[in-house]
């Protein structure tokens, strides 16, 4: 697989990540250990080399996973992980607060069975505390050794501006796929002229683009997309229209819809590096086949056309879990 730098920080990943939250967290049941590890080591023997997890993954839980995968080929890999959250539950509210940083970094050390994490991301910018401080405590652990590279997730132009000015941020990680857009308007210019790179997650849409989700489908009861208000059925049902049309591309390119997501991400920008994430084999080898495939410039501009004319319904979040939401 190729690779790509993440920005201007000199931080070089396969072109594709590997998002290994749904392993541990958010849609059902945790995948039996052995067989994670089995499937991040796939991916690994499969070319991928960056790997995403969080602390809020099942409270150290997903860490451990990718220390256990990755420990006997530790120097091989980009490992990156994230802090700020209240006792590692996104339901205890924020706190990035300079001790509690302190404290997830030497967690998540012991966890991943590693001196030094290359990527540590600030989950969501923390009101409660000037972001000048959460970088400048970034920067001291990237003195200490302890950090390689600074990101941010999620957060909006004012709040990268002022965290980039302490301690250069390397990556920023938000949700970006053709079923949200929404980076486009501000955030991409920013990145581009800071030179700081862009990781996607839910490149698919969190599985919608896939083309294997009907209005009928009925998720288990700890899947969080049951209380997502676009993926209700209506919502479901009356977004299909993005989906017929991956699905057209894909038809007669002898791919699969979410080859032909992962494609056009892709093809957005040089510095852009996708994170998708799934518990089958079947679909990681199907999703690492997106890098195989390039989209031509009509096909671009056919899916450009035809965005800008699709009115998708649906807020991306409830009101509930507006500190999910960048800011």
């Amino acid at each position: 697989m190729k690779t790509r730098q993440l920005g201007t920080s000199g931080l070089e990943v396969s072109e594709l990540g590997f998002g290994c939250m749904g392993l541990s967290h958010g849609y059902g049941p945790a995948t039996n250990e052995n067989e994670a590890i089995a499937l991040l080591r796939k991916a690994y023997d499969l070319g991928v080399t960056f790997f995403d997890t969080a602390e809020v993954y099942g409270q150290g839980a997903n860490e451990q996973l990718v220390g256990k995968a990755f420990h006997g080929v530790r120097a091989n890999v980009i490992l990156a992980t994230k802090f700020g959250f209240q006792n590692g539950r996104n339901t205890d509210g924020l706190n990035s607060r300079p001790e509690r940083i302190r404290q997830v970094a030497e967690n998540s050390l012991r966890y991943l069975q590693t001196d030094y994490i290359d990527l540590f991301y600030q989950h969501r910018v923390d009101p409660q505390v000037p972001v000048e401080d959460v970088a400048g405590t970034v920067q001291e652990l990237i003195a200490e050794g302890k950090v390689r590279h600074f990101g941010m997730s999620e957060a909006g132009g004012h709040s990268i501006r002022r965290a980039h000015a302490v301690q250069p941020v390397a990556a920023l990680q938000s949700e970006y796929s053709m079923f949200w857009r929404e980076p486009e308007r501000e955030i991409l210019p920013l990145l581009e002229e800071l030179g700081i790179g862009f990781v996607p997650f839910s490149p698919l849409g969190k599985g919608f683009l896939t083309g294997k989700m009907q209005a009928d489908t009925e998720f288990d009861k700890g899947d969080w997309r049951n209380v997502l208000p676009r993926f209700s059925k209506e919502n479901r049902a009356a977004n299909q229209a993005l989906v017929d049309l991956v699905t057209r591309i894909a038809a007669s390119r002898n791919a699969t819809p979410a080859q032909v997501a992962l494609a056009w991400l892709l093809a957005q920008k040089p510095w852009i590096v996708p994170i998708p994430g799934t518990t089958n084999t079947t679909r990681l080898e199907e999703n690492i086949g997106g890098v195989d495939l390039t989209l031509r410039e009509e096909e671009l501009a056919t899916i450009k056309q035809a965005l800008e004319s699709i009115n998708l319904q649906g807020e991306r979040y409830p009101a509930s879990l507006a500190d999910l939401q960048g800011k």
